[in-house]
């Protein structure tokens, strides 16, 4: 469905000129919008936005397959209508300008209540604590998002490269191959390389650390204006642990893929954790605040944990390092 296509359904529900079925999800665009609050930021001609919308359609769907094409065009329909209405409302709210000036293609915010947002051909998408993102790229490759992370990466992958930025957290990859193409995220001030393998990057501000953990095939690791002079290269079961503040970087082994990736089922695994790792942790997945008042201040925590709440869990821990704990609204106090 193209953008006359689309325009032709909007002026025929203007027109009372819809089927049923288009009625139903017209108005199911509108009530999402009221529901939501979505707005457009900045004020920008509405054939650069229609612009925006149909770049996004292209790299963002799936081509259709015989069998699916009607429920494949619904939902072209409904994504592209639903930014369509954005750039429309707006047009028709916002207080006429003195001239119509050509300004630059602004950002297109989807729904408030959304974490992706698509600005300058990127797609940024943010996750909050307590909630992961599944992510589908251009190319076919696969990304994993963790709680309390933010990743970049663009609609469309040029011709000679695919390039990811993971900005804050914890994502894991599976990458596509394609040997023309090399695969690279960076994150901080390291550039992880692959053409077709599966890795995990944590690089949480806060620990000022980053681990490169290679589940399948084979990765290489630069770092700028740090004491990586030499690519480090990790095959499966190796990991990169590197220290932002000293910029030193050492290869590990690790044995057990869930003490890795557990976190994409859900699991806490905690190996030899630092209060810090076991406050983020616990923290992405619950909601809260942990804030260590008691004299155990050296932290060297290895547990387990699936299913179980956040008060068994406080306990669990606080039985292991022999100190109390408090809940005060959304922040957890371990004391003496």
């Amino acid at each position: 469905m193209d953008t006359e296509q689309i325009k032709a359904l909007l002026a025929r529900y203007q027109d009372n000129a819809c089927t049923p079925a288009e009625t139903q999800v017209v108005e199911q665009w509108f009530d999402s919008i009221n529901s939501h609050r979505t707005q457009v930021i900045q004020e920008a001609p509405l054939q650069a936005q229609l612009d925006e919308v149909k770049m996004q359609l292209q790299y963002i769907l799936p081509a259709p397959t015989h069998g699916v094409r009607k429920v494949w065009t619904i939902a072209v329909a409904s994504m592209a209508a639903s930014l369509l209405l954005l750039a429309f409302f707006y047009k028709q709210s916002a207080p006429p300008s003195p001239a119509e000036a050509v300004v630059a293609a602004a950002p297109i915010v989807i729904p408030a209540h959304s974490n992706r947002v698509v600005e300058n051909g990127y797609m940024i998408i943010t996750t909050g604590k307590g909630s992961t993102e599944q992510v589908a790229l251009a190319d076919g490759s696969t990304v994993t998002v963790n709680a309390s992370s933010r990743i970049r990466y663009p609609l469309k992958f040029p011709d000679n490269k695919r390039e990811v930025y993971l900005e804050e957290g914890e994502a894991y990859f599976n990458v596509a191959k394609d040997a023309a193409r090399a695969f690279r995220v960076v994150s901080g001030s390291l550039v992880t390389t692959a053409l077709g393998t599966s890795f995990n990057i944590r690089a949480y501000r806060q620990e000022n650390h980053i681990t490169v953990s290679l589940l399948t095939g084979k990765v290489k690791i630069d770092g700028a204006a740090n004491r990586l002079n030499q690519p480090i290269v990790l095959l499966p079961s190796e990991r990169l642990d590197y220290d932002c503040r000293s910029t030193a970087g050492q290869k590990n082994f690790f044995t057990k893929p869930e003490e890795i990736i557990g976190w994409k089922q859900g699991f806490l695994v905690f190996k030899d954790a630092s209060f810090k790792e076991v406050a983020i942790e616990i923290g992405n997945r619950y909601g809260v605040t942990i804030v260590n008042q008691s004299c155990q201040q050296e932290w060297d925590y290895t547990g387990f944990f699936k299913d179980e709440s956040l008060q068994e869990v406080i306990e669990t821990i606080c039985i292991s390092k022999n100190i109390n704990y408090n809940i005060s609204n959304d922040t957890v106090y371990f004391k003496n």
